[in-house]
């Protein structure tokens, strides 16, 4: 079943092929999906279960990917948490208008029950799983809570993250109890979608790169080890992806998690030959090939496969989310690639 084979790849069993999937599958790239998100804002479609399962399911019949990913945003464990999170199209991302700037701030923020605040997206795992009938394996996800603290105390998306950083570099104990508060809930949040029907979960570090390497050190990766310590126990595989961070990817390796996802500033070639043994690796071509021809994409498939080798334990991906104006067929092509060249790396 392909179910078997996207799950034992994160556990790096023999399967025979390379699975694939793409992060942020749902998107407008897809004229189906943007049907849907013509008639509901972009918050809504988040709380809406049925809406939720109809998009996540979209690339799984469209595209064939291997894997399907709970159609949600990062930015919902925030609002859990107490904070006002307003989404408004063509301003600029989603965003806080009361962020996280003092003690009291960050006193007045809660650790939330994901079955009551979250219940929206236990819901729609739930029926996205019992709609999928085990065609493909469901993963869950949420942001780490470095990256999460980010958007909480800048506000907003940022270009260099200055709020963020005075607080971990001026405040460091206050930042802490941000980031203790932060990984309490997202191990409580994945935890939750596990029990709901995730069959794998992935954590999402995208502004672990604008670190240096040891406050990456302090205040991302020791909340994430510390995360998924807690969510091992309910038995799903888990994935780490953080973004430029290339200088840490041993010690990534080195959390306990199953899978490490890559950008595609990484060589996976050296990458396998440096933490191969120890995690399957998930990745990693760079989303804005997908804009070139087709013969261009099964080109660059193919190297990275070159790359990786033969055997097994890598699920193919991109290095980041998928671009919104990225044409269809190219997408397409992208996973027929992957499932057709990588059979002879199986054999």
């Amino acid at each position: 079943m392909i179910n078997d084979i996207f799950l034992k790849a994160c556990k790096r069993q023999p399967t025979n092929r390379t699975p694939v999937w793409m992060m942020r599958q749902a998107g407008r790239y897809l004229p189906e999906y943007r049907a849907v998100r013509a008639k509901t804002d972009f918050l809504t479609l988040c709380k809406t279960p049925e809406l939720a399962t109809e998009v996540t399911i979209q690339p799984v019949d469209i595209l064939r990917v291997d894997a399907a990913i709970i159609f949600s945003d990062i930015l919902v464990i925030p609002e859990a948490m107490g904070m006002e999170l307003i989404v408004e199209e063509g301003k600029g991302g989603p965003r806080f208008p009361s962020p996280l700037r003092s003690k009291e701030d960050i006193n007045k923020i809660q650790v939330p029950d994901p079955n009551e605040k979250l219940k929206f997206v236990m819901d729609a795992l739930r029926l996205t799983r019992k709609s999928l009938s085990d065609r493909v394996p469901l993963i869950g996800f949420s942001g780490s809570p470095w990256t999460l603290a980010a958007y909480m105390v800048e506000g907003h998306g940022s270009k260099n993250f200055r709020y963020a950083k005075e607080l971990i570099y001026n405040e460091p104990k206050l930042a802490h109890q941000l980031l203790d508060k932060l990984a309490k809930s997202v191990a409580a949040y994945l935890s939750a979608q596990i029990e709901a029907g995730a069959q794998a979960v992935q954590i999402f570090d995208t502004w672990g790169g604008i670190l240096t390497q040891d406050a990456f050190q302090e205040f991302s990766l020791y909340y994430i080890r510390q995360i998924i310590e807690e969510t091992k126990t309910k038995g799903a595989p888990i994935i780490v992806f953080c973004k430029d961070c290339g200088h840490s990817l041993e010690k990534i390796a080195a959390t306990g998690c199953d899978v490490v996802g890559l950008d595609w500033s990484n060589d996976i070639g050296m990458v396998r030959k440096l933490i191969g043994s120890t995690t399957a690796l998930q990745g990693n071509m760079d989303p804005t090939i997908l804009y070139t021809k087709p013969e261009r994409i099964r080109q660059e498939v193919k190297m990275i496969l070159e790359k990786f080798g033969k055997g097994n334990g890598h699920i193919f991906n991109l290095g980041h989310g998928i671009l919104p104006d990225i044409p269809v067929e190219h997408a397409r092509e992208f996973i027929n690639a992957v499932k057709e060249e990588s059979v002879s790396f199986h054999l």
